[in-house]
């Protein structure tokens, strides 16, 4: 993601890379990424140059930014996925003296699909059964993926239910007949698949799926640039891709 976000930016008038922080035991630290810019290892110092930063790190690495960005009150665009409960008490932290844009896909398709997942979840209601199926490439490391997460918690909001009690990720053995309203969500990884995602939707004698498939790693550095120009000089808080789009 980094390097496509340096892809993204070249040529761009609205927004310009200032700094690129990486890991201190990365390989091609001091080499320059952009023009003017060369990767380093201090995160102080890139959080100084920038009027926004953007992470798409580590659950550990993205805590570390926030607490750091705090003192400065620097805005944030944050697509990091399989974030803890600590690791949002520190983003909400940041949000209370920056605004910050979190989100785990930043994808224009993705971002329409939850809407219309939430729209068909909510005229179909709790009789149809529900269930995601995410796939990645075989190096992702947190499952279900932010996104199949996100997808989720809309048909649960389609259906006007808490998503902790009908969820069920994966399954394994006997696990008896699906209930009613149950959300399931099951994960896929081989290859080098970026990101596929399909809602479906089963009722008596048909069946609705709603997908979204990513070919580039480009989408998603397109939409951290736009939420990241969109974000500065916004009122501290937490905002996500439908504040940005204008879809809220």
């Amino acid at each position: 993601m980094g390097r496509a976000l340096l892809d993204a930016a070249a040529g761009r008038t609205d927004v310009k890379i200032t700094a690129a922080v990486d890991r201190p035991d990365a390989g091609g630290l001091g080499t320059q990424v952009t023009d003017g810019v060369a990767a380093s290892a201090d995160l102080v110092s890139g959080l100084d140059a920038a009027d926004v930063y953007i992470d798409f790190t580590s659950p550990a690495s993205t805590r570390a930014a926030a607490q750091a960005a705090h003192a400065s009150k620097r805005p944030a665009v944050i697509g990091t996925t399989g974030l803890s409960a600590a690791d949002d008490a520190v983003i909400a932290q940041l949000a209370t003296v920056a605004p910050i844009v979190v989100a785990a896909n930043f994808s224009l398709g993705v971002n329409l699909l939850l809407g219309l997942v939430q729209q068909a979840a909510r005229a179909l209601g709790p009789d149809w059964d529900a269930e995601v199926v995410e796939t990645h490439h075989r190096a992702k490391r947190d499952a279900p993926s932010g996104t199949a997460l996100m997808i989720a918690h809309a048909i649960a909001a389609g259906h006007g239910s808490r998503y902790d009690e009908v969820k069920r990720h994966t399954r394994d053995g006997d696990v008896g007949a699906r209930p009613r309203g149950e959300i399931g969500v099951a994960s896929v990884r081989g290859g080098d698949v970026i990101g596929e995602h399909t809602a479906t939707f089963f009722g008596s004698a048909e069946r609705i799926e709603i997908s979204h498939r990513a070919t580039s790693r480009a989408i998603f550095a397109a939409g951290a640039l736009r939420a990241a120009a969109w974000v500065v000089g916004k009122p501290p808080g937490r905002y996500d891709m439908l504040d940005v789009l204008g879809l809220k």
